[in-house]
Protein backbone atom coordinates (compact mmCIF):
# COMPACT_ATOMS: atom_id res chain seq x y z
CA UNK A 1 0.00 0.00 0.00
CA UNK A 2 1.25 3.10 -1.03
CA UNK A 3 1.88 5.79 1.99
CA UNK A 4 -0.27 8.47 2.64
CA UNK A 5 1.02 12.08 1.26
CA UNK A 6 0.06 15.31 3.43
CA UNK A 7 -1.59 17.62 1.14
CA UNK A 8 1.30 20.33 1.15
CA UNK A 9 3.72 17.48 0.79
CA UNK A 10 1.68 16.33 -2.35
CA UNK A 11 1.91 19.37 -3.69
CA UNK A 12 5.66 19.41 -3.68
CA UNK A 13 5.47 15.86 -5.54
CA UNK A 14 4.22 16.82 -8.05
CA UNK A 15 5.65 18.08 -11.14
CA UNK A 16 6.48 21.74 -11.02
CA UNK A 17 4.12 24.17 -13.37
CA UNK A 18 5.43 27.58 -14.07
CA UNK A 19 4.78 30.17 -11.24
CA UNK A 20 5.93 30.03 -7.45
CA UNK A 21 8.16 26.58 -6.39
CA UNK A 22 6.33 24.64 -4.26
CA UNK A 23 8.98 24.21 -1.64
CA UNK A 24 8.14 27.80 -0.74
CA UNK A 25 4.25 27.22 -1.13
CA UNK A 26 4.87 24.72 2.29
CA UNK A 27 7.52 27.36 3.44
CA UNK A 28 4.43 30.32 3.81
CA UNK A 29 2.13 26.55 4.88
CA UNK A 30 4.18 26.46 7.74
CA UNK A 31 4.76 30.16 8.88
CA UNK A 32 1.22 30.81 8.64
CA UNK A 33 0.36 27.85 11.03
CA UNK A 34 3.03 28.93 13.74
CA UNK A 35 1.69 32.43 13.80
CA UNK A 36 -1.48 30.55 14.38
CA UNK A 37 -0.71 28.46 17.26
CA UNK A 38 1.28 31.70 18.68
CA UNK A 39 -2.16 33.85 18.39
CA UNK A 40 -3.81 30.69 20.09
CA UNK A 41 -1.23 29.29 22.41
CA UNK A 42 1.37 31.67 22.52
CA UNK A 43 5.22 30.20 21.69
CA UNK A 44 4.98 27.65 23.69
CA UNK A 45 2.38 25.96 21.87
CA UNK A 46 4.63 26.62 18.24
CA UNK A 47 6.11 22.86 18.19
CA UNK A 48 7.40 21.62 14.92
CA UNK A 49 4.92 18.09 15.58
CA UNK A 50 2.16 20.61 15.49
CA UNK A 51 3.51 23.32 13.02
CA UNK A 52 3.59 20.48 10.70
CA UNK A 53 0.27 19.34 11.40
CA UNK A 54 -1.15 22.49 10.95
CA UNK A 55 0.55 23.43 7.99
CA UNK A 56 -0.20 20.03 6.33
CA UNK A 57 3.19 18.75 5.90
CA UNK A 58 5.78 16.05 6.88
CA UNK A 59 8.04 17.08 9.93
CA UNK A 60 11.24 16.77 7.10
CA UNK A 61 9.43 20.13 5.77
CA UNK A 62 10.04 21.57 8.53
CA UNK A 63 13.08 20.90 9.57
CA UNK A 64 14.42 21.21 5.86
CA UNK A 65 13.91 24.76 6.68
CA UNK A 66 14.40 25.69 10.21
CA UNK A 67 16.33 23.35 12.53
CA UNK A 68 14.09 23.95 15.67
CA UNK A 69 10.56 25.09 16.90
CA UNK A 70 11.89 28.41 18.01
CA UNK A 71 13.70 29.46 14.71
CA UNK A 72 9.97 28.55 13.24
CA UNK A 73 8.50 31.18 16.12
CA UNK A 74 11.29 33.91 15.11
CA UNK A 75 10.33 33.47 11.54
CA UNK A 76 6.79 33.71 11.70
CA UNK A 77 7.24 36.69 14.11
CA UNK A 78 9.47 38.45 11.43
CA UNK A 79 7.09 37.90 8.66
CA UNK A 80 4.04 38.53 10.46
CA UNK A 81 4.55 42.35 9.06
CA UNK A 82 6.06 42.69 5.67
CA UNK A 83 7.29 45.64 4.77
CA UNK A 84 9.63 47.26 1.68
CA UNK A 85 13.08 45.66 2.31
CA UNK A 86 15.88 48.76 3.97
CA UNK A 87 17.72 48.77 0.85
CA UNK A 88 14.71 49.34 -1.62
CA UNK A 89 13.68 52.15 1.01
CA UNK A 90 17.16 53.74 0.91
CA UNK A 91 17.53 53.91 -2.85
CA UNK A 92 13.64 55.12 -3.16
CA UNK A 93 14.33 57.88 -0.49
CA UNK A 94 18.23 58.61 -0.77
CA UNK A 95 18.47 59.01 3.23
CA UNK A 96 19.47 56.73 5.62
CA UNK A 97 17.23 58.24 8.46
CA UNK A 98 14.30 57.53 6.48
CA UNK A 99 15.23 54.10 5.96
CA UNK A 100 16.19 53.68 9.58
CA UNK A 101 13.24 54.61 10.85
CA UNK A 102 10.86 52.46 8.21
CA UNK A 103 13.31 49.55 9.63
CA UNK A 104 13.46 50.22 13.45
CA UNK A 105 9.01 51.17 13.48
CA UNK A 106 9.14 47.60 11.51
CA UNK A 107 10.59 46.20 14.44
CA UNK A 108 8.52 48.44 17.33
CA UNK A 109 5.33 47.06 15.35
CA UNK A 110 6.06 43.97 15.46
CA UNK A 111 6.87 43.56 18.69
CA UNK A 112 4.11 45.58 19.82
CA UNK A 113 1.16 42.82 18.24
CA UNK A 114 -0.44 41.03 21.30
CA UNK A 115 2.34 38.07 19.69
CA UNK A 116 5.35 40.18 19.58
CA UNK A 117 4.80 40.99 23.48
CA UNK A 118 4.25 37.26 24.36
CA UNK A 119 7.40 36.32 22.57
CA UNK A 120 9.45 39.34 24.03
CA UNK A 121 8.25 38.63 27.53
CA UNK A 122 9.49 34.85 27.16
CA UNK A 123 12.75 36.13 25.93
CA UNK A 124 13.25 38.84 28.87
CA UNK A 125 12.46 36.03 31.53
CA UNK A 126 14.56 33.07 30.24
CA UNK A 127 18.18 32.56 30.33
CA UNK A 128 20.41 33.88 27.32
CA UNK A 129 21.41 30.22 26.74
CA UNK A 130 17.89 28.57 26.41
CA UNK A 131 17.25 28.33 22.62
CA UNK A 132 14.37 31.00 22.16
CA UNK A 133 17.16 33.48 23.70
CA UNK A 134 19.50 32.39 20.67
CA UNK A 135 17.14 32.30 17.89
CA UNK A 136 16.06 35.86 18.56
CA UNK A 137 19.77 36.99 18.86
CA UNK A 138 20.18 34.89 15.47
CA UNK A 139 17.26 35.05 13.72
CA UNK A 140 16.73 38.59 14.74
CA UNK A 141 18.76 40.81 16.42
CA UNK A 142 21.83 39.83 13.76
CA UNK A 143 19.66 40.24 10.98
CA UNK A 144 18.46 43.69 11.47
CA UNK A 145 22.10 44.65 12.11
CA UNK A 146 23.01 43.39 9.06
CA UNK A 147 20.46 45.07 7.38
CA UNK A 148 21.34 48.34 9.40
CA UNK A 149 24.81 47.82 8.38
CA UNK A 150 24.11 47.96 4.60
CA UNK A 151 22.20 51.09 4.98
CA UNK A 152 25.54 52.64 6.69
CA UNK A 153 27.45 51.33 4.35
CA UNK A 154 25.42 52.80 1.26
CA UNK A 155 25.20 56.63 3.74
CA UNK A 156 28.79 56.27 3.55
CA UNK A 157 29.45 56.17 -0.27
CA UNK A 158 26.67 58.69 -0.54
CA UNK A 159 28.75 60.93 1.73
CA UNK A 160 25.96 61.15 3.80
CA UNK A 161 27.85 60.26 6.89
CA UNK A 162 31.55 61.68 8.51
CA UNK A 163 34.27 58.73 7.62
CA UNK A 164 36.24 56.52 9.77
CA UNK A 165 33.06 55.25 11.66
CA UNK A 166 33.59 51.95 13.83
CA UNK A 167 30.52 50.71 12.37
CA UNK A 168 30.06 47.66 14.68
CA UNK A 169 30.01 50.70 17.87
CA UNK A 170 27.49 52.43 15.41
CA UNK A 171 24.93 49.54 15.02
CA UNK A 172 25.37 49.25 18.65
CA UNK A 173 24.13 52.64 19.34
CA UNK A 174 21.21 52.35 17.33
CA UNK A 175 19.57 48.73 18.02
CA UNK A 176 21.05 48.52 21.43
CA UNK A 177 18.62 51.34 23.01
CA UNK A 178 15.92 49.54 20.90
CA UNK A 179 16.27 46.25 21.93
CA UNK A 180 17.21 47.63 25.55
CA UNK A 181 13.44 48.67 26.05
CA UNK A 182 11.82 45.99 24.22
CA UNK A 183 12.99 43.40 26.59
CA UNK A 184 12.59 45.61 29.87
CA UNK A 185 9.54 46.91 28.94
CA UNK A 186 10.43 50.09 31.30
CA UNK A 187 9.17 52.40 28.62
CA UNK A 188 7.08 52.47 25.08
CA UNK A 189 8.66 51.22 22.18
CA UNK A 190 6.57 53.20 19.49
CA UNK A 191 6.96 55.98 17.13
CA UNK A 192 8.08 58.96 19.12
CA UNK A 193 10.70 57.00 20.52
CA UNK A 194 12.10 55.69 17.27
CA UNK A 195 12.26 59.49 15.60
CA UNK A 196 14.13 60.70 19.04
CA UNK A 197 16.86 57.96 19.15
CA UNK A 198 17.75 58.50 15.75
CA UNK A 199 17.51 62.13 16.07
CA UNK A 200 20.17 62.03 18.58
CA UNK A 201 22.40 59.19 17.69
CA UNK A 202 22.81 60.69 13.72
CA UNK A 203 23.56 63.77 14.70
CA UNK A 204 26.64 62.81 15.82
CA UNK A 205 27.17 60.67 12.96
CA UNK A 206 26.75 62.94 9.73
CA UNK A 207 29.08 64.81 8.07
CA UNK A 208 29.67 67.96 7.37
CA UNK A 209 28.14 68.20 4.25
CA UNK A 210 24.99 65.68 5.46
CA UNK A 211 21.41 66.88 5.64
Amino acid sequence: MPATVKPADAEEARPRARGRPRSLTSRDAILKAARELMDQLGPAGVTMEAVAARAGVGKPTVYRWWPDRHAVAMAALMEAQPSDQPAAIAKRTRTLQAALAQQMQDIADTFGSPRGRSVASMIAASDPNTELSKAFRNHFVLARREEGRGLLQEALQRGELREGLDLDVTLDLLYGPLFFRLLLGHAPLDAAFVKQLLGQVLLGLRSGDGN
